[in-house]
Formats: structure tokens, C-alpha cells, sequence
């Protein structure tokens, strides 16, 4: 029986799909899947060598991406990139050269390891694995692994052997945490369906020309349910009854046992709302974080390496100066065990703990932040104190952070500090209009937002804000204004239908009014963009007009744009001619 109470949050929206872990109710780890933010890790390519660099021992590989791919010789002759295998197993690297390896031009099946991240491609390796949920196939080498997480030597024995009756001919197997009891038939089970796939894969590869993608890993809900949904979790609650009814669907095939731990979230609130999820992300954005006792640490990422600083803060102790150094610093290490997991931090890792005089007590700190950084599946190793008193370590670093994942640099700082990028700002208008609808009785309601945010909003034709009007049954109108910091949501009114669509509009077809062009339009060059009260204003023929002040009439108005055209003031009509004088017939 497992002491820390486990769960898993899934919270699916229409662009977005997130995941949250929490024990005894605390967040620890947050993933994050949208469309157009690809996951790399894991993809198998067929790609193309175009640089072989003695100098670095590496490769440069062309894999269809925008960077060319990182091949380190060691990657493409060793299989030491599974972190769940016992090394104890693995046999020894040969020191080669990278160019007797691999050759430019030639044609080679490359797995993505390492995400691509700022101006870094992805690094790839030779060896390619392919996890299922109790083993990873490994197809080019032929050894069997069992994961250093099971403890009992009796069972690590007892999932070798059955490890190697499965192995199939010229591959090898690395046992998973979660087979710890299995028996053969569902080892084998996953075995046959693992070879089949990269029999896919090699047919792939056979018939289409580098550069190339063989194999895209799975979708979030299949990864959570191989990769995390364990024995140790006790309710996976998930928000969407399609997601809820594919999960029981792969439960079925992979772990029936697990089906009755999955719920199906029926509350009305939002799902991260009502589990305190979404406060513990803002939380996890920011530099400053605060310790239990009063302490708190400070985190500033650079490209380079992460540093975290300590400090006592509020904290005073309550007997002497080393002993609340102590107190705080073995805080501080569980909180910053806590924060790499939770923010995905990963590469160099430099911490400022407040110095300590005893050897003791610095040893009692490295201790802690070992045996916090054992809760964390991605690998982490702490070398320990340096000559300046910082404690040294580094985290396996393979995808992005939650930072770089949520943020962008920010326009108002010139990129020195962090800011909710637009399309995170666009969610979470969405679900403070869901929030609001739950609230009121108001048929309708008016908000404003960042022009930026405002767009991604209403979407292409308003088809976004159309969607969310049916999912909340109100009426909906949105005003860009730029007068509003990007990450500020103002409601501005809320009533009946007439009543905002009087205030949100502030003009009526064939008003004529002067305005300033203030950028072309983003589509269509030929037409300008104004603005009255951040109601845009679309400008048949301004395009050319940007900065000058002119006036126009308005030809159709919309809830969230007008039409117009430049005013053109109608020629005066010509006078009438005096009617030619008939002379009567007297005059004759």
C-alpha cells in the first residue's frame, strides 16, 4: 500500500489538452498539449546526414524540420537514453569516431530524444525505442534491461526471465517499473503488438525518401495512460466524456484492473479551478517562491543554466542563527525538488543555499535534495557543494519548460522579463466568460481585452466566439483596446441583449465619421484598420492611408467590426434652367 495519495486531473479544451498530477493534493507536474505546439520526443525519422563534424564527434542530420537534427557519436552507437534502464545491464561504448559512423549524404532512421528548443535543433540518436506500457522494444540491439525502480532482486530475476523468453530474435526488451508482477502473457502481449509496429516503420522507411517521418508518437491521453497511470494512482478524473470513453477503451486493451480509478468529472466549475490547479500554475510562473517557514527562493533561467537563491526572508528561527539556516536551506531543498519537477527545469542547476558553517548541516541539505529529487522520474544528479559554497546539479532536459511552454518575452520590457503569451491569454478570457455565464442571469455581456487577445477570441469569421456562445448560451461581444495591459480581462458590462449591443457598438450603417488609419489591414492590404472605443473600423481602400485622419461612412456593421468606405460628399445637383418664355397668342 503506497502512503502519498495520487491522482491525475485531465482537462480537455477545444485548444488545449492539459494534465495535471497531484500528490496528497499538491501539484507536482503539469503537461500540456495543443495543436499547434508539436511534441517532438519520440518521433522516428528517416533523414538525410548533411554534415559529419570530426571536430565536435557529431552529425548535423537532415530531418524535415526548420534546424537540422543533433547527432552525437555516442548516440549513434549506444542505447543510453532510456532512463528507466539498469546501466549495471547495458554492455560497454567502443570509443569511435563520429566519421566512421555515419558518411554525408547517407540515408539513416533517427529517433527524436530532445526536443528542439530556442535556437538548438533536436538531438536524435541511432538506437531507436519504442515503449509500451510494461517494456520498451529495442529493435537494433539485443539485450535485456530491467528497470532500477524495482527493488526486490527476487522479481528483477523473475522479469529477466520472462523478458528474455519474449525477446524477440536480434532485439532486446527493457523492463518498465510498472510490469512489477506481471506474468509472461502480458509481457508478450505487448511484445508482439511492439514488433508489428516497427515492422510499420520499416515499411515506411523502405518506401519514402529522406527526409521523412516514419512514426509521431501518441496523442497526450494514450502517453498518461502508458506512461503514468500507475498501480500508485488512485483516480484519474478526467472533464470530457469523449477523452473519459477513449480512456476506458485503452484500459480495456492495456490495464482492465485500473478501469474503475477513472472518473468522469461532472461538477459544474472548471476542473483545475475546482481541484486549486490553476492558482499552483500562476504560482509556478512566477521568480519568487515562498517556503513554509517564511524563507523563499528566487529562480532566474537563462539559456545557459537555471540559478536558485535562498533566502531567510520572514523566517527569524526561535533559537540560534545556524539552526534557522538549517531550518530554511532543508526546506528549501524540498521546495526546489518540487519546482524542477513542476516547471520541467532541466540542464544546469546552480543553488545558493544561505551558507553554513558546519559540514554537518551542508551534508543534512544534500541529503534532503536527494531524496526529494528520487520522487522524480526524469533524472537528476547533484555533485554538490563548489569552492564558492553553490551547490552544483543538473536535471535531464528533453522538452520544454512550463515557462517557455506558457510565456513569451514581453513587448513592454524589450524581452527582460515574462509576460502570458496571447494564446494562454485567449484561454483564459474563455474561461472567465464561462465563470461569468455560471454567475449571472445577464443574457448578455461585455468585455474588453488587449487587441492582440481580442483576435484570437473571436477568431477567424467569429467562429471561436460563436463556439463559446453556445457553450455558455449568452451573448458575447468583445472590444480590442489598446489602452489595456495585454494580460488584463476588463467586463465591462453585463445586461440584456439590446442593452450591451448598444454599448459595444458604437456606430450605425450610414453614419459618416472621421477617423485615423492606424495599420493596413492583416489579410487584405488594400483595406485599412480604425478604431473608436477598440471597435475596429475596416476600411474599404485604406490600406494606403495608414497615419492620416480621413472620413468615411459606415456600410454594414457586425458585432465585432464595422464595413466603410471612404466618404465621398455627394456634387451639388445643377440648377434648373428657367423654362423658355412662349409668347401668347394676343402678342402675335
Amino acid at each position: 500500500m503506497h502512503s502519498v495519495s495520487k491522482e491525475i486531473i485531465l482537462n480537455v479544451e477545444n485548444a488545449e489538452t492539459r494534465a495535471a498530477v497531484l500528490e496528497n493534493g499538491k501539484l507536482v507536474e503539469i503537461q500540456i498539449e495543443r495543436p499547434n505546439n508539436q511534441r517532438y520526443v519520440g518521433n522516428i525519422y528517416k533523414g538525410r546526414v548533411e554534415n559529419v563534424l570530426p571536430g565536435m564527434q557529431a552529425a548535423f542530420v537532415n530531418i524535415g524540420l526548420e534546424r537540422n537534427a543533433f547527432l552525437y557519436v555516442e548516440d549513434a552507437v549506444s542505447a543510453r537514453n532510456d532512463k528507466d534502464a539498469d546501466l549495471e545491464d547495458l554492455p560497454p561504448v567502443r570509443e569511435r569516431s563520429i566519421e566512421n559512423v555515419v558518411k554525408e549524404n547517407q540515408e539513416i532512421i533517427v529517433q527524436i530524444t530532445k526536443e528542439p528548443i530556442g535556437t538548438k535543433g533536436a538531438r536524435v540518436v541511432t538506437q531507436i525505442t519504442l515503449p509500451g506500457r510494461y517494456v520498451v522494444l529495442m529493435p537494433t540491439v539485443e539485450w535485456v534491461g530491467v528497470s532500477r525502480r524495482i527493488e526486490s532482486e527476487e522479481e528483477r530475476a523473475r522479469l529477466k526471465r520472462i523478458a528474455q523468453a519474449v525477446r524477440p530474435r536480434g532485439m532486446g526488451l527493457i523492463v518498465r517499473t510498472v510490469a512489477e508482477g506481471r506474468d509472461e502473457k502480458d509481457l508478450a502481449q505487448e511484445v508482439g503488438f511492439l514488433v508489428k509496429l516497427w515492422r510499420k516503420i520499416q515499411a515506411r522507411a523502405r518506401r519514402l525518401k529522406a527526409p521523412a517521418l516514419l512514426h509521431q508518437d501518441y496523442d497526450l491521453i494514450y502517453r498518461i495512460i502508458r506512461d503514468l497511470f500507475t498501480e500508485d494512482v488512485d483516480r484519474f478524473v478526467i472533464d470530457d466524456i469523449d477523452e473519459y470513453n477513449k480512456a476506458i477503451e485503452l484500459l480495456n486493451i492495456i490495464s482492465p484492473h485500473l478501469i474503475d480509478r477513472v472518473e468522469l468529472f461532472k461538477e459544474k466549475d472548471e476542473i483545475f479551478d475546482y481541484y486549486g490547479i490553476e492558482d499552483e500554475i500562476e504560482k509556478a510562473l512566477r521568480r519568487k517562491v515562498w517556503l513554509d517557514c517564511g524563507g523563499y527562493l528566487i529562480f532566474d533561467q537563462t539559456e545557459a543554466l537555471t540559478s536558485i537563491d535562498v533566502n531567510t526572508g520572514r523566517f527569524i528561527g526561535s533559537t540560534n542563527l545556524a539552526d534557522t539556516v538549517l531550518k530554511t536551506n532543508l526546506d528549501a531543498a524540498v521546495e526546489i525538488a518540487h519546482q524542477l519537477r513542476l516547471r520541467n527545469i532541466g540542464g544546469i542547476i546552480i543553488i545558493d543555499f544561505i551558507d553554513m558553517d558546519s559540514e554537518s548541516d551542508r551534508q543534512k541539505v544534500i541529503q534532503r535534495l536527494e531524496d526529494e529529487l528520487k520522487k522524480d522520474k526524469t533524472k537528476a544528479t547533484v555533485l554538490g557543494f563548489t569552492h564558492l559554497g553553490l551547490v552544483e546539479m543538473t536535471r535531464k532536459k528533453t522538452k520544454q519548460g512550463l515557462i517557455d511552454l506558457l510565456q513569451r518575452s514581453c513587448p513592454y520590457c524589450d524581452g527582460r522579463g515574462r509576460i502570458l503569451s496571447e494564446e494562454t491569454l485567449a484561454l483564459k478570457v474563455e474561461r472567465e466568460i464561462r465563470r461569468i455565464g455560471r454567475e449571472t442571469d445577464a443574457e448578455a455581456m461585455l468585455i474588453a481585452v488587449h487587441p492582440s487577445v481580442a483576435s484570437l477570441v473571436i477568431g477567424t469569421g467569429g467562429s471561436n466566439l460563436a463556439r463559446i456562445e453556445e457553450e455558455t448560451g449568452k451573448s458575447i461581444f468583445v472590444k480590442g483596446s489598446l489602452d489595456l495591459h495585454t494580460e488584463e480581462i476588463d467586463v465591462i458590462a453585463l445586461g440584456t441583449r439590446d442593452e450591451i449591443q448598444r454599448k459595444a457598438l458604437p456606430v450605425s450603417a450610414g453614419d459618416v465619421i472621421d477617423v485615423e488609419v492606424e495599420e493596413p489591414h492583416a489579410t487584405n492590404a488594400n483595406d485599412g484598420i480604425a478604431r473608436i472605443e477598440g471597435y475596429i473600423i475596416d476600411i474599404d481602400g485604406g490600406g494606403k492611408m495608414v497615419g492620416k485622419r480621413i472620413k468615411v461612412e459606415i456600410t454594414k456593421v457586425f458585432r465585432t467590426y464595422a464595413r466603410a468606405r471612404l466618404y465621398t460628399p455627394a456634387l451639388p445637383s445643377p440648377p434648373t434652367p428657367p423654362s423658355p418664355i412662349t409668347p401668347s397668342p394676343a402678342a402675335s
